[in-house]
């Protein structure tokens, strides 16, 4: 028997066996492995669509991402659709994208990184012949870890010290390998090998697929980051093909969803144990099993209720920040833009990137622009845009606080978005400006509103060491009995591999202590 108590399934006592808050990637992949356990599982979803950040909506014939761009690390989906005895190509086509990234510097230079380690080996010592040499060091050492370590890790529960201790003593190359760069940064890790600037902005700037400045981002941080040369992939019809995947294999499982319909509470009874949730029209549903796909603090602080919370739970709680937030300027072009990959990034030195993160904590925007990043997804699917038209979504000076300077987003935005608008002009597509056809922006308050995520947040929670592992919120809970947690806040952080890993170790803690 597990933690919690088992409880009885289809006595009609409750309106459902369980409620997911969001449909989210991490709602979806647990919900559907739930249903199709048997399971009577309902998700309530804020919005009109599937997926979250990682959704697509559709605005004057463009087909925009929200957020997430790319996969990679597909391993964790391929675990999802195998439990469910499902081929991923019967659900959705996955694009291969190479080159990886293309780098621009502001006097136009470019160049770019392929899949092939060799051949990016080839592109670094072009540009340092040392480094060049180095690169294939840092590739063999990282490879030798990706390849024994990367999928124990994201298919390990480590929610307390004791989960961390097992996971050593099956894997105790772990001690040697991963976790002394757990106590390194990223800059760190990358100085050890790389010291041409070009070359270590370029390796260095992942950190913010996480939420953190290479300055303070784990070591283990460029383990990941190489992961790329593993391939990534862009699915055809937006990132949302990806949690429409999930929601329909759900529903082949009888998995049911809701949208339009915002949780305002989590019910409890006397002893603090879930039996449901309420919606904000007042409508109480009830279930003996609750999952929060929504982010952690306002999963306790709001749903659950401070007054709910062990004194220890609060302080916890209280420790964690909201990830960084940044802007998102979506582009639509009469013609093909002047870029070579999917992914086109500004070539910054590692010193402004770090500059980036210390602007956003300081609530000013960066003014050197060197942390932007341009996707073009219609390079892998020209379907997403009208005929002859293509798609940009633009990071542009990001992160970027949620009331910089003090004022309101709503106040500085076009300002803000006609400035990455000639940014892009100047640098990553000379001359484009005149055929930019469609023009908007998401701001941290924008995502706020949309995702109902608190400032805008992308990543869940900061990420850092004091947030890894065991010091993240647990996915299940230690307040609340039956109420469990999946998404970017829990296990690892934000992306959809470590999303789904947090959802797949969720659904077998269900099932451990209810079935």
């Amino acid at each position: 028997m597990g933690r919690n108590p088992k409880v009885k399934f289809g006595t009609g006592q409750f309106d459902y066996d369980l409620i997911c808050i969001g449909a989210g990637i991490g709602g979806l992949t647990a919900s559907a492995l739930l249903a199709k356990e048997g399971l009577k599982v309902l998700i309530l979803e804020q919005s009109d669509l599937v997926g979250g950040c990682c959704s697509t909506y559709e605005d004057e014939g463009y087909k925009l991402d929200i957020g997430a761009s790319i996969v990679e690390l597909i391993q964790p989906m391929q675990e999802f659709f195998a439990r469910c005895g499902k081929k991923v190509e019967d659900y959705m086509e996955l694009i291969p994208c190479d080159p990886i990234y293309s780098f621009v510097d502001k006097t136009g230079r470019k160049f770019s990184y392929p899949v092939d380690w060799n051949e990016t080996a080839k592109v670094v010592s072009r540009i340092d012949p040392e480094d060049g040499k180095q690169f294939l060091r840092f590739a063999a050492s990282a490879r030798k870890s990706i390849d024994k370590y990367i999928g124990p890790l994201l298919a390990s529960p480590m929610q307390t010290f004791g989960d961390v201790n097992r996971l050593l003593l099956r894997y105790p190359g772990l001690i040697f390998n991963l976790f002394p760069l757990a106590l390194s940064t990223h800059e760190s890790v990358i100085r050890k090998y790389f010291r041409n600037p070009l070359v270590l902005g370029s390796v260095a700037f992942q950190s913010y697929f996480v939420g953190a400045t290479p300055e303070l981002c784990p070591g283990f941080l460029g383990l990941v980051a190489m992961t790329e040369h593993y391939g990534i992939w862009y699915p055809r019809g937006g990132m949302i093909a990806i949690p429409n995947a999930l929601a329909r294999i759900g529903k082949e499982y009888g998995l049911e969803i809701r949208f339009k319909t915002l949780v305002d509470r989590i019910l409890l009874d006397k002893n603090n144990v879930v039996k449901g949730v309420r919606t904000s029209d007042g409508k109480e549903i009830t279930a003996p099993i609750v999952l929060s796909n929504i982010n952690a603090i306002v999963t306790y602080n709001n749903l659950v209720g401070r007054d709910n919370l062990p004194w220890h739970i609060k302080i916890g709680i209280d420790s964690y920040t909201p990830s960084m937030g940044t802007p998102m300027i979506y582009l639509g072009l009469d013609r093909k833009p002047d870029l070579d990959a999917h992914h086109t990034l500004l070539a910054a030195p590692l010193e402004s990137l770090n500059k980036c993160w210390y602007d956003y904590k300081a609530n000013v925007i960066s003014r050197d622009a060197g942390n932007s990043l341009v996707c073009w997804p219609t390079d892998a699917d020209p379907g997403l845009a009208p005929a002859g038209k293509h798609i940009i979504n633009y990071l542009y000076n990001a992160p970027a606080p949620y009331a910089p300077y003090g004022t309101n987003w709503d106040l500085i935005k076009n300002r803000f978005l006609d400035e990455g608008i000639d940014f892009f002009d100047r640098v990553f597509s000379p001359g484009i400006k005149k055929h930019i056809s469609y023009a908007k922006i998401s701001t941290p308050l924008d995502f706020e509103r949309r995702l109902l995520a608190p400032r805008g947040c992308i990543y869940g929670l900061d990420f850092d060491i004091t947030t890894t592992g065991p010091m993240r919120p647990r996915s299940r809970s230690w307040a609340v009995k039956n109420l469990y947690l999946a998404g970017a806040s829990t296990h690892m952080t934000g992306g959809i591999p470590t999303v789904i890993s947090s959802a797949l170790i969720t659904s077998d803690l269900i099932k451990e202590d209810h079935l």
